[in-house]
């Protein structure tokens, strides 16, 4: 789940999507051309998260793998609104539950593989690191030119923007860790961006979780 801070509001009809302090909700996707819209920023989000995922396991970048999390975060936000919009609060609550546990599991086992490498001294692959985050960025600006005629009328499409805006920023502090190994040859600018990425994200899990089991509790 791209790096900043989102926080996550979970009223009975929304779903935040909080990988790091900015609520992300979408409203009521009636409009056709909103919901497609959403569908392609939903397969952007998600072809980015594989993308991320081979790219950092392939260069050992572990700030790659970190930003993937976000890529994954937003897929699963607007997968959650567009599949259980009409759900039951409960229903929606337990998938939030599914979505912070996956989400600490990924972001423990980032956590992990960051430190084992600066244990070793493997330095990862600038270029690569630098090349998808590029890419990376290009994704997160298409999905908000997607969304930007929308941004009108629905209070929540500013979350969608902000966060989109957000997970670009996380995309230019991978650029900036390339840029660091580049010129130290020394694994340590990308492991400090990648625990940076890390934090935030359980931060996120741990708003999720609590958001989710008061509505648990109020049913």
């Amino acid at each position: 789940m791209s790096a900043h801070s989102h926080h996550h509001d979970h009223s009975p009809h929304d779903h935040g999507h909080d990988h790091h302090g900015h609520s992300h909700d979408i409203g009521p996707a009636t409009d056709p051309a909103y919901r497609r819209a959403l569908w392609w920023v939903m397969a952007i989000n998600a072809v980015m998260f594989f993308v991320e995922i081979g790219a950092g396991l392939q260069s050992q970048s572990k700030a790659l793998l970190a930003d993937s999390l976000d890529f994954a975060g937003d897929a699963a936000n607007i997968a959650l609104s567009l599949f259980v919009l009409t759900a039951a609060v409960r229903v929606r609550a337990k998938a939030s539950l599914l979505k912070a546990a996956s989400m600490f599991g990924f972001a423990l086992w980032i956590m992990g593989t960051t430190l084992w490498q600066v244990y070793t001294g493997d330095v990862p692959r600038a270029e690569v690191m630098g090349l998808i985050s590029l890419l990376a960025v290009a994704a997160n600006v298409g999905s908000a030119l997607l969304l930007w005629k929308y941004r009108e009328g629905d209070s929540n499409v500013m979350s969608v923007w902000l966060c989109t805006r957000n997970d670009a920023i996380g995309n230019l502090m991978v650029l900036g860790a390339a840029v660091g190994v580049y010129f130290t040859q020394n694994t340590l600018p990308d492991a400090i961006v990648a625990l940076i990425m890390v934090a935030m994200g359980l931060q996120a899990a741990v708003r999720i979780t609590e958001r989710a089991l008061t509505e648990l509790k109020g049913q």
